[in-house]
């Protein structure tokens, strides 16, 4: 039997199916790709759709393999073609298309052949509106965030020319001296001394003439926040890190980037915290907590305290390493008893402010300067300016006298240092003999608990001390 002719141009059966494995394959890459795919020959006609394109156009393949591109153009079916300029340009041609109010963006690629003609043009598509929504959103809050500094910047810089610091004494001016010399450098800064001395202020002073004076001071009180929040207030959470996490949040680290970070009351973190603080200050990176990435910001640190440091860290409170890395520069803010020449100065300010605010211009007698002058000032600044707005509002006349001022102050006032003769300057005959008046019996109810025995040291009849005590709001200690 003779043998059967062999067709030396047929391929083998090993090479084929390795073919149509390979076509398969090619197959199913391009129609599960998410990005639309098609194909065109010379001609701008479509040979070939995928799946995504289809849902992309919200049309069956099968409507478009075969037309051209020309005539999908008339019919509207695109704005313009990336495929059909691609074959003109013989390039490749990006395009930003509208199609039924989303946007697109279209890349064709040609492909050559050996002689360099183009034989196919391969257009890849994706709708980019979603995208393009989350960048308009995303431009919109940084706008936000960028109002929202700008805001915090006057409003801190409102605040500053508010609570003007004043300085009189050698102690105050040393410390102010500090602030301004640190204020340009990068270093972390300590600022030490009494609840209420104002390092608040000296914090928004530092701020104010540092190199990121156009980024926001933002402040946190390490001591207002409960120890099982500090942690996320300060390094931010992702959703799910505990209970009632439903999104994520950044911290106070990150809101101060490219800022400045005070942390008020700072003895007052947690050891958790003061560990997470001090690798900040060593590597300058956060992590926000259910995060197992890292991330870097910029920030300088401030920070402050009315606590003795020294003795939480021999107590092991506070951590001797963080101590060292937060004491960089030391800057003790002195009490108000300790800066007497500073007291009466402070006290003007804040009449003026306070009186400014309320429409009320206030002064002082010199039994009521002397009283204010002598006064300790526990609570130091903040005291000070609670005494005087309270003045301002309370007191009845023009002229502030000792029966206008708290009793803590006029306790304490001794008679033998008030010079009943010496009065401001400017002060009328009735004014004069008003203040007298309500000083002498200021001091004689001091001594005398009935308005009987007050009548008698003072040679008056009862009824006359009843009207005068009425009159200036005097109220006796038995009464």
């Amino acid at each position: 039997m003779a043998d059967a002719p062999s067709n030396s141009s047929s391929l083998p059966i090993g090479p084929l199916r390795d073919l149509q494995e390979l076509t398969r394959e090619h197959d199913t890459i391009i129609d599960s790709s998410s990005d639309g795919l098609f194909v065109c020959d010379a001609q701008a006609n479509v040979i070939r759709m995928n799946p995504a394109s289809e849902r992309i156009h919200n049309v069956a393949a099968s409507a478009i393999v075969g037309r051209n591109m020309v005539d999908l153009l008339r019919e509207g079916f695109i704005d313009r073609s990336a495929a059909y300029e691609a074959l003109q340009s013989k390039s490749v041609v990006s395009l930003l298309q509208n199609k039924d109010g989303r946007k697109l963006i279209s890349i064709a690629t040609p492909v050559f052949d050996e002689q360099g003609e183009v034989i196919r043009v391969v257009v890849s598509e994706r709708d980019i509106t979603r995208i393009d929504a989350l960048q308009r959103q995303l431009e919109e809050q940084g706008a936000i965030k960028d109002e929202f500094r700008q805001q915090m910047l006057q409003m801190q810089q409102t605040e500053l020319e508010a609570q003007k610091i004043i300085a009189k004494s050698p102690s105050m001016i040393k410390a102010l001296n500090q602030a301004m010399k640190v204020a340009p450098a990068e270093s972390s800064v300590l600022i030490l001394g009494e609840s209420g001395v104002g390092k608040g202020l000296f914090a928004d002073l530092i701020h104010k003439y540092s190199r990121r004076a156009a980024q926001p001071l933002i402040k946190i009180n390490c001591g207002a926040i409960p120890e099982s929040l500090i942690e996320s207030e300060l390094f931010g959470y992702e959703k799910g890190a505990f209970t009632g996490a439903q999104g994520s949040k950044p911290g106070h680290f990150e809101l101060a980037d490219n800022g400045i970070l005070f942390l008020d009351e700072v003895a007052e973190l947690p050891l958790t915290s003061q560990v997470k603080l001090l690798r900040f200050l060593e590597d300058g990176r956060i992590t926000r907590l259910g995060d197992t990435k890292g991330r870097t910001v910029n920030v300088r640190i401030l920070a402050a305290t009315n606590r003795n440091l020294d003795a939480m860290v021999a107590s092991g409170r506070f951590r001797l390493d963080l101590f060292y890395r937060l004491n960089v520069i030391p800057i003790v803010v002195p009490a108000v008893r300790e800066r007497k020449d500073c007291i009466l100065p402070l006290v003007r300010h804040y009449l003026d402010l306070f009186g400014e605010r309320h429409g009320i211009h206030k002064r002082l007698t010199r039994a009521a300067s002397d009283a204010l002058l002598s006064y300790p000032y526990p609570g130091n600044v903040r005291e000070l300016m609670n005494i005087c707005e309270r003045l301002v509002v309370m007191s009845e006349t023009e002229l502030i006298d000792l029966v206008d001022l708290p009793s803590t102050i006029v306790e304490r006032v001794d008679g033998a240092e008030c010079d009943l003769i010496d009065w401001p300057e400017g002060m009328t005959l009735a004014q004069i003999c008003a203040s007298i008046e309500r000083t002498v019996l200021l001091r004689a109810a001091a001594r005398h608990a009935s308005q009987a025995a007050l009548a008698t040291a003072l040679g008056v009849s009862q009824p006359t001390i009843a009207r005068r005590l009425q009159k200036y709001g005097i109220k006796l200690s038995g009464a």
